[in-house]
């Protein structure tokens, strides 16, 4: 049983005394069903769960008029033997983008205040069966993404309390023993090498065999290439599909990991393409990392537009678009070249995003100044060089001296906690989930 932070973002969303309907989004296999029927079972007497994909009749339930009163007596009939009792039944509207009718019916749910609604579904950023009127500001939401190694930990018998001291070493700015710090760096390549879809991990922690956990990594990306074919607009299917499976070649086969739409096809054009880029982060199947000429807030105001790369929302996706080998190279730690650089680029890329960060990046070709990520904390920009290795961090230490308002900056590499003297904070890679 996977134990995952949303469960306690989920138990205060029930312990607030006036909640909204909770909307759970993100990508397919993250794990929302499974956390939300979990809490479901944790703090509910009973519940009722609607798998609009699965029992697409059930839509029946929101025909007509959507008062609460008309709803609550359609479910009594579907399911008799369920009270559907006010603040003791849970109603989970699983994939709820397959019923418009449904995202309608959270604005009375919420209004009406008796009934405990949580909805979930993939691909609700883009524009399949969007309903006539959607629940804007009766609704809270809570994004999952797939574990990041926190939660990996954790699947590994690994408790809060170690955790919490590597967090604490972390804030502290001191080195862990290093025994271990040795074996947390081999528990990350490890991660690095399943990714964070759940039923990875959970397959890699049943069989202990990675041909088993490439299976299910291989037939993860099958489900989202379904999607892609499935939801996409007729103009917009095979040009998505070529820009998603091109991101592997954009951040691993190449020194420049902006995104280019050359490796996607011959001559090819942001014209041609940009409208599958925004439709395959509207899905929540790639997320931006924009350039900006300053690392400034509001980076927004900075980005330069059209330069941009794009990674995988989780990194199980990326490794199955290329050979199962490398995944033995990642554990062992004996990658090299382009690939090396660019996978652990999307290590951290992966830890940032599942912290809730929009990613930028600052590169300028004249200068050759190159800094892999900033993300914005506290009204401040905080730049973060990664190092596969244990290499200078010089473009961080440039960019603190031209830059007054930077005030903190890590290095995330090889190699355990240390402050240098120009100020740079260098945290080993299990870490970047703590920035």
């Amino acid at each position: 049983m996977l134990e995952r932070k949303i469960q306690d973002e989920l138990r205060a969303w029930k312990d607030r005394a006036e909640r909204k309907c909770l909307i759970v989004q993100g990508a397919r296999q993250v794990g929302k069903t499974y956390a939300v029927e979990r809490f479901a079972n944790e703090s509910y007497p009973e519940s009722i769960t609607i798998n609009f994909k699965e029992t697409p009749s059930a839509a029946g339930i929101f025909e007509g008029d959507l008062t609460v009163d008309n709803m609550v007596q359609a479910l009594r009939f579907r399911y008799p033997r369920h009270k559907v009792a006010p603040g003791k039944t849970l109603l989970f509207l699983d994939e709820i983008q397959e019923c418009p009718n449904a995202i309608t019916s959270l604005k009375f749910w919420t209004a009406d205040g008796r009934y405990d609604v949580v909805a979930s579904g993939s691909l609700l950023g883009i524009d399949y069966k969007r309903p006539s009127s959607y629940p804007v500001g009766y609704v809270d939401y809570l994004t999952l993404r797939g574990l990041d190694f926190e939660e990996f930990l954790w699947a590994q018998g690994y408790g809060r309390d170690l955790t919490e001291s590597i967090r604490s070493h972390f804030h502290a700015r001191e080195p862990l023993p290093a025994a271990v710090h040795t074996q947390l760096m081999r528990h990350y390549r490890l991660f690095c090498a399943l990714g964070g879809m759940p039923e990875v991990v959970q397959t890699y922690e049943d069989t202990l065999d990675f041909r088993r956990a490439d299976e299910v990594q291989r037939s993860i990306l099958q489900g989202y290439l379904y999607d892609i074919a499935h939801y996409a607009s007729a103009s917009e299917k095979i040009k998505a599909e070529k820009c998603f499976l091109s991101i592997a070649r954009q951040l691993l086969g190449k020194e420049n990991h902006k995104f280019q739409y050359k490796f996607v096809e011959k001559g090819g054009k942001a014209a041609k393409y940009y409208s599958s880029i925004d439709w395959l982060t509207r899905a929540d199947m790639a997320a931006f990392s924009s350039n900006v000429t300053s690392a400034s807030y509001d980076l927004a105001d900075y980005e330069i537009e059209g330069n941009f790369r794009l990674y995988c929302t989780d990194v199980s996706l990326l490794l199955a678009m290329r050979d199962f080998s490398l995944k033995q190279a990642i554990a062992e730690g004996t990658l090299s070249g382009n690939t090396k650089g660019g996978l652990y680029e999307s290590f951290v890329a992966d830890a940032l995003l599942k912290s809730g960060h929009n990613l930028h990046f600052l590169r300028n070709d004249s200068t050759k100044r190159e800094v892999d990520f900033l993300v914005q904390r506290q009204g401040g920009v905080v730049p973060v060089e990664v190092k596969a290795g244990r290499a200078a961090a010089n473009s961080l230490k440039a960019l603190m001296r031209s830059e007054a308002s930077v005030e903190l900056a890590y290095k995330v590499a090889d190699a355990n906690v240390g402050v240098g003297e120009d100020g740079v904070i260098t945290i080993p890679h299990y870490m970047a989930m703590f920035i």
